[in-house]
C-alpha cells in the first residue's frame, strides 16, 4: 500500500490534511456556511492531499511499465471528477491515504518492538584512561582491549569480558532469559544488556557494530525483507490483477456504452465502482501484516526469525534432530557418583566418613588445576560441605591427572593411566566398578593415597533441566520424530536418549558425519537441526531449518542458522512451533477474509447497484481488518 517517503510530507499530516479539506468541502457543498462555489477548490484539495502518496507512486510504477493498486485508486477517483461525484472521491482518497498510514503505523510498530532493542544500547561508554582517569567516549570510538566502567543501573554499551568486579546482569533483551544471569571475572556481557548491582571493568572484545545487538538488529531488518512464499507468490500477482482489473473496467465501460447503447454516466460510475472494489490491497497486505508482527514477537523473546520464509518452514517441520553436548545437555561436567573404599572389607563403600575422606583429598589435589573436571569436583565438594585437604608440591600429568604431598605423603587424582603407573594391586571389585560406570558415559576418576586406592569419583554431563519437559511438549505438537546427533559414545548417547524418550540416536559422529545423518532423515521428512552452532555448522546449513541455541556467544550460528534461539533455552522450540503455526493460521485467515470482501462487493455492484462510498467502505476496511488481525501476533 502507501509507500513512506523521507523528506516529503508523512503520510499522516497528509491523511489529517485531505480529511480537513473533505469536510470544508462537504460543508460548502451542503450547507450555508461557506459558499457553494468553494467546494470544489476545496475537494480538489482534498484530492492533491489524499492522492499525493500514490500520485507519486503510480508515476514511478509507470515509468517501469507497470500499474498497480495506486493506480487503480487514482484512477478511479479522477473518474468520479469526471462525473462531478467529487466527494466520493475525495472520501475514497481519504480512506486509501488513511489505511495506509495506518499500515505504516503497525507495521512500524512491529519494527519498533525490534528497535526498542537499540534504545537499550548507550551511545557513550566511559572508558578508563592508563593514568586511572576516565573519559566519556562515543561507542564507536571504543577500540578491542579498551578497558570502560558501568555503575550498578546503568546499561553496558558494547559486548567484552569482565576484567574487574562481579554483578548480575539481565539478559532479556538479547537472550530472552528472564532471570538476571551472576557475571564474575572472566565472564563474556552483551551490549543493550542491564548491569542491575555490582561496578564493572570490562574489556571490549568487539567493535559497536559488530556487537550482538548490532547482529540481531540486522538480521531482523534482513527478515522483514527477506519476503515469505505466500508474500512472493502475492507480490508477482498484484500487477498481473491489476492490469486484469483495468482491462476488465474498460470493457465494463465502453461494451454497455457503445455496443448495448447504456447512458455513459451510471455506466461509467458502475466501472469506477467495480475499480474500487477489486482492488487488492487487503489481499497484498494480508501476509506482511502477520509475518512481520511474528518476526517482531520472537524477537522480543529471544527467537530470530532470518526471514518471512522461515517461520512458513517452520509450519512444515516433522523431524528434529538434536546436537546433544550444550543443546539437550548443559555441557559441563558434574559428579554423578562417589565411592569410598574400605580397605577392611576390600569393598567399595558408600559410607560417609570415607567419602568425605576420599572427597576432601581429591579436592585438595585439585583446588589450582585448571583441568575441566577439577572444578565440577570442588563443587560437588562445597555442596556437602567439605573443606580441601591442604596439599602441596601439586604436579599435573597431562592426560593423566594431578598429584600432590599431603602431610608427608603422596595422594593423587586421575584417570586409569595414571593408576596402573601408581597402584601396584588393583582389587577386581574396584575396577569392574570403573567399568561399569564408563559403559554409563562416565568420566570415572580414581583418588589414592600412598599407593593404595581410596575412592572413585564419575562425572557426567548434565541434562538440561528443560530437556524433558521440551521434548514432551514437541510431542504433544505433533513432532513424528525426534533423534540425537552427537560425536559422544554410544553408552553416553543410549543413556541421554533413554531419558528423554527419543526415537534414534546417531553417535560417535564427526562434523561432516552429522551432514550423512541429516541428509538420511531428510528423506523421509522436514528435518530442523538444532545445534549450538560451532561445530554444528554444516549440519545446520544443510538441513531444512537450521535452529542454533545459546548463539548469544557464537558468530558462527548467528551467520549459518535459520533461526536463532538466543539464551540456551529449549523451551523456545514449542513456542517457536506454536508462534509460526499462528502466524500462518493468521495468514490465511487474512487472505480469505480479503479475497470475501472482494467477491461480494463485486456481486453488490452488479446486483443492488452498490454506490461508490460504500464501494470504498467495504474496501478499506477490509484493509484495516486484516493489518489489526496480523498485529495480533505481536501479543501472542
Amino acid at each position: 500500500m502507501g509507500h513512506s517517503h523521507s523528506n516529503q510530507p508523512s503520510e499522516i499530516t497528509l491523511t489529517i490534511a485531505c480529511a480537513v479539506f473533505l469536510a470544508l468541502g462537504a460543508i460548502a457543498d451542503f450547507t450555508q456556511l461557506l459558499p457553494s462555489s468553494f467546494s470544489i477548490t476545496f475537494y480538489i484539495l482534498s484530492y492533491l492531499s489524499g492522492g499525493y502518496s500514490g500520485a507519486i507512486d503510480t508515476v514511478k510504477q509507470l515509468r517501469n511499465f507497470k500499474i498497480d493498486i495506486h493506480f487503480l485508486m487514482i484512477s478511479a477517483a479522477i473518474g468520479a471528477a469526471i462525473l462531478g461525484q467529487w466527494i466520493e472521491g475525495a472520501i475514497l482518497l481519504f480512506l486509501f491515504s488513511l489505511s495506509g498510514a495506518l499500515e505504516h503505523y503497525a507495521l512500524d510498530k512491529s519494527r519498533n518492538a525490534i528497535h526498542s532493542l537499540l534504545k537499550l544500547r548507550p551511545s557513550i561508554a566511559h572508558r578508563i584512561l592508563p593514568d586511572g582517569g576516565e573519559e566519556t567516549v562515543s561507542i564507536e570510538e571504543l577500540n578491542i582491549g579498551d578497558i570502560i566502567i558501568v555503575k550498578p543501573g546503568e546499561y553496558i554499551p558494547i559486548d567484552g569480558t569482565i576484567k574487574k568486579g562481579e554483578t548480575t546482569v539481565d539478559q532479556a533483551a538479547i537472550t530472552g532469559e528472564s532471570v538476571p544471569v551472576n557475571k564474575a571475572i572472566g565472564d563474556g556481557v552483551f551490549a543493550a544488556t542491564l548491569n542491575e548491582n555490582g561496578v564493572i571493568e570490562i574489556e571490549v572484545t568487539k567493535k559497536s557494530k559488530d556487537t550482538t545487538v548490532a547482529k540481531i538488529i540486522n538480521m531482523v531488518e534482513e527478515a522483514q525483507k527477506n519476503r515469505a512464499t505466500t508474500q512472493r507468490f502475492l507480490d508477482s500477482f498484484e500487477p498481473r490483477y491489476a492490469i486484469s482489473v483495468v482491462i476488465a473496467v474498460i470493457g465494463l465501460i465502453f461494451i454497455p456504452w457503445l455496443l448495448l447503447g447504456h447512458e455513459f454516466d451510471p455506466t461509467f460510475y458502475r466501472a469506477m465502482t467495480v475499480l474500487v472494489v477489486a482492488s487488492p490491497c487487503a489481499l497484498i497486505i494480508s501476509t506482511p501484516a502477520a509475518i512481520i508482527s511474528a518476526i517482531a514477537n520472537g524477537a522480543k523473546r529471544g527467537v530470530l526469525f532470518k526471514g518471512g520464509v522461515y517461520v512458513e518452514q517452520t509450519v512444515k517441520i516433522d523431524t528434529i534432530a538434536f546436537d546433544k553436548t550444550g543443546t539437550l545437555t548443559i555441557g559441563e561436567p558434574a559428579v554423578t557418583d562417589l565411592w569410598g573404599w574400605s580397605e577392611k572389607a576390600q569393598s567399595l563403600s558408600d559410607d560417609r566418613s570415607d567419602i568425605k575422606n576420599m572427597l576432601g583429598i581429591a579436592a585438595g589435589c585439585e583446588l589450582h588445576s585448571e583441568h575441566h573436571l577439577a572444578s565440577a569436583i570442588l563443587e560437588k565438594a562445597s555442596a556437602l560441605n567439605v573443606s580441601p585437604e591442604k596439599t602441596e608440591n601439586m604436579t599435573a600429568a597431562p592426560g593423566k591427572g594431578v598429584s600432590a604431598q599431603l602431610n608427608g605423603s603422596q595422594v593423587s587424582v586421575g584417570n586409569l593411566m595414571m593408576y596402573e603407573a601408581r597402584v601396584s594391586q588393583w582389587n577386581s571389585v574396584f575396577l569392574g566398578k570403573a567399568e561399569s560406570l564408563r559403559k554409563e558415559g562416565k568420566t570415572v576418576v580414581f583418588v589414592e593415597h600412598d599407593s593404595q586406592p581410596i575412592g572413585l569419583i564419575a562425572l557426567a554431563d548434565q541434562l538440561r533441566p528443560t530437556a524433558v519437559q521440551t521434548i514432551k511438549n514437541l510431542r504433544k505438537l505433533g513432532i513424528k520424530k525426534m533423534v540425537m546427533l552427537t560425536g559422544d559414545n554410544q553408552g553416553v548417547a543410549e543413556s541421554i536418549a533413554k531419558s528423554l524418550g527419543l526415537d534414534g540416536i546417531y553417535a560417535e559422529l564427526l562434523p561432516e558425519e552429522k551432514v550423512d545423518a541429516i541428509k538420511k532423515l531428510k528423506e523421509n521428512g522436514t528435518v530442523a537441526m538444532v545445534g549450538d552452532g560451532v561445530n554444528d555448522a554444516p549440519a545446520l546449513a544443510i538441513s531444512d531449518l537450521g535452529i542454533a541455541m545459546g548463539a548469544a556467544g557464537t558468530d558462527v550460528a548467528l551467520d549459518t542458522a535459520d533461526i536463532v534461539l538466543m539464551g540456551d533455552d529449549l523451551t523456545r522450540l514449542p513456542y517457536l512451533i506454536t508462534l509460526a503455526r499462528k502466524s500462518r493460521k493468521v495468514v490465511w485467515q487474512n487472505i480469505t477474509i480479503s479475497m470475501a470482501v472482494i467477491v461480494l462487493l463485486l456481486v453488490s455492484v452488479f446486483m443492488v447497484n452498490l454506490p461508490l462510498t460504500l464501494g470504498v467502505v467495504g474496501h478499506e476496511g477490509s484493509t484495516l481488518i486484516v493489518v489489526l488481525n496480523g498485529l495480533r501476533l505481536l501479543w501472542h
